[in-house]
């Protein structure tokens, strides 16, 4: 789950690592009264929205002057923001974060991930702060420094000092990197306290009179962890997902909207990204991710049917069954049944292998729907792309 920077802000401050003083503000009137109370030189406004490139894309205000504050934040306020991660839609502006400004003096990026390599707990930092880390990585990657934390043994303060030599905290100015170390324990309790996924600061400045600000913000969480966290599952906001994969979240679907115009209803989640990069060979594009599970009843197919055909841009639908702890059979009654409920009018292909498999496909033959069904992947993917569109009368 990921949440807003304001939101991560308030979470940085209750771990003791220093933000800029800022408010959430809604409507102009609130950034006017804000904006008289905030005793500073320069005013930041900023979009709220679950995506990077804000300011790229216009979503970053500031001035100097508090009067243009209530105009700048109705400017942003109800705006759509495109940014490289909203995709071409974008994003609808519903808050604002107020914030004062900052008188910076260097930049730096500073992040705290599991490293999928090491299953550790690992922090990446780099001198480039304020720029996108990937692409520090592929152009300049040797300015990207990673510290692995033992989770045995957790954060010890030379894992704070290896990271402030390598960025030249040191040279910059000595008395900031016991504060520096402090912050990155900090940044590691919060870390692990919230079962937090990522957790980002991107610009974490050095100020003129040298002390250290998370000037930006970015936290995400694991959701298999959210039950043990009510303060953070507060924090979710609904207008910034999408509608499908909510509804798929109550029947326990693990559904991704995707671009493409093929439904693809699949058991299990590598078989699944198996089949989307079927689809993409055959010369489609898949329109989402759903794994029904190993487990996959009627009720939960016909509540994937129900997914992807409220979906607009779908014109197909494939169905890509490996029965296993589910039989095949149970999958074809499951699709038979849903079916009717849900009365399909796109072309579908259901494929079925393993166990009970040809009794599956003989239930759906005999069943009198227009299914169409198939044994090879390759096939069936060549299948669904060919019919695509084709209403069924």
């Amino acid at each position: 789950m990921n949440i807003h920077e304001f939101q991560a802000k308030q979470l940085f401050a209750q771990f003791g690592i220093p933000v800029p003083k800022g408010k959430e503000i809604k409507n102009a009137r609130a950034a006017e009264k804000w904006a008289a109370a905030l005793d500073t030189s320069v005013y930041v406004v900023k979009a709220q929205i679950h995506a990077g490139g804000r300011g790229k894309a216009g979503g970053v205000k500031i001035t100097k002057n508090k009067d243009e504050v209530p105009g700048l934040a109705q400017e942003l306020i109800g705006k759509t923001l495109v940014t490289h991660q909203t995709g071409p839609k974008g994003r609808k502006v519903r808050r604002l974060l107020i914030e004062e400004g900052a008188r910076i003096d260097k930049e730096l990026y500073l992040s705290l991930l599991v490293d999928r390599d090491t299953g550790c707990p690992t922090f990446i930092a780099s001198t480039e702060g304020g720029m996108e880390i990937e692409e520090v990585a592929e152009k300049t990657p040797e300015k990207v420094i990673k510290e692995t934390i033992d989770p045995a043994v957790g954060f010890q303060s030379y894992n704070g000092r290896n990271l402030a030599f390598a960025l030249g905290l040191p040279s910059i100015e000595k008395a900031i990197v016991n504060p520096f170390i402090q912050m990155l324990g900090n940044l590691y309790r919060l870390f692990l306290e919230k079962d937090a996924s990522m957790v980002e600061i991107n610009p974490l400045v050095i100020t003129t009179d040298k002390t250290l600000i998370a000037l930006d913000g970015k936290v995400s969480f694991d959701d298999n962890a959210l039950f043990k966290h009510p303060d953070i599952q507060a924090f979710r906001d609904l207008h910034e997902e999408d509608p499908l994969e909510i509804e798929a979240e109550k029947h326990n679907l693990n559904y991704v909207k995707l671009d493409g115009d093929i439904g693809c209803m699949v058991n299990g989640a590598g078989l699944a990204m198996a089949t989307m990069d079927v689809i993409k060979l055959a010369g489609a594009e898949p329109s989402n991710f759903l794994d029904v599970g190993g487990g996959a009843t009627k009720e939960t197919v016909a509540a994937g049917f129900r997914i992807l055909l409220k979906d607009k841009k779908v014109k197909g639908i494939f169905i890509n069954i490996f029965g296993g702890i589910v039989r095949c059979e149970r999958i074809a009654h499951g699709v038979i049944e849903a079916s009717k409920e849900v009365g399909i009018k796109l072309p579908v292909v259901v494929r079925l292998q393993g166990t009970n498999a040809e009794e599956g496909r003989k239930l759906l033959k005999e069943s009198g729907l227009k299914v169409e069904v198939a044994t090879d992947l390759w096939e069936a993917a060549q299948q669904i792309v060919a019919m695509k569109g084709k209403k069924k009368r």
